[in-house]
């Protein structure tokens, strides 16, 4: 278990702490930018932009739940700002995430046809709304319990499994009209 900085007013310390974050979660808040915005350089944008927040407020976090929850809901928010931009509505992009390759045990053929179905998944949990493509990715991406995704959304817990199933349901459906295959 990781221990959360401990907060002090002074500025030295906040900027130890804010260290301490960037070392402790800057690559999962990336991440989970990334999977929002399928922009890297968006996504670095983000990240910057939370822990500049994180800093600027540091003095005020209550410790009424974790660091950790609390850079993700940031973050969350960041990406969702950053939707709702008109310049995000009105550019179609292609996800840039990548299947790891392993070209050793799997032939050229088997690491293009896995490539092309992690596209298409991706390119499916992009289309969804942010409600169902927000849990999806904290529990699949992320591998969130439902009781952190409820407390990162501030939803409750039938809300996210309610979410869950139906983000589920919407993927399948939109894999199947694109004959993406299960087997």
């Amino acid at each position: 278990m990781i221990n959360e900085p401990e907060i002090s007013n002074s500025i030295g310390a906040n900027e130890l702490i804010l260290n301490e974050l960037i070392n402790l979660y800057g690559d999962e808040l990336k991440r989970i930018a990334f999977l929002y915005v399928n922009d890297l350089t968006q996504c670095e944008d983000i990240i910057q932009e939370v822990f500049i927040s994180c800093y600027n407020n540091l003095n005020k976090f209550k410790n009424q739940s974790s660091y950790k929850t609390w850079l993700y809901r940031i973050t969350i928010n960041k990406c969702k700002d950053y939707q709702k931009k008109w310049s995000f509505k009105n550019i179609v992009y292609k996800p840039l995430i990548k299947p790891v390759k392993n070209y050793f045990t799997e032939s050229p053929q088997t690491v293009y046809e896995n490539e092309e179905d992690s596209n298409q998944i991706i390119d499916a949990i992009s289309q969804l709304s942010f409600k169902y493509k927000e849990v999806l990715i904290m529990f699949y991406y992320q591998e969130m319990t439902m009781k952190e995704i409820s407390e990162v959304c501030s939803i409750k817990i039938n809300t996210v499994k309610s979410r869950l199933t139906r983000g589920r349901m919407l993927l399948k459906s939109d894999l199947e009209r694109r004959g993406y295959n299960y087997e």
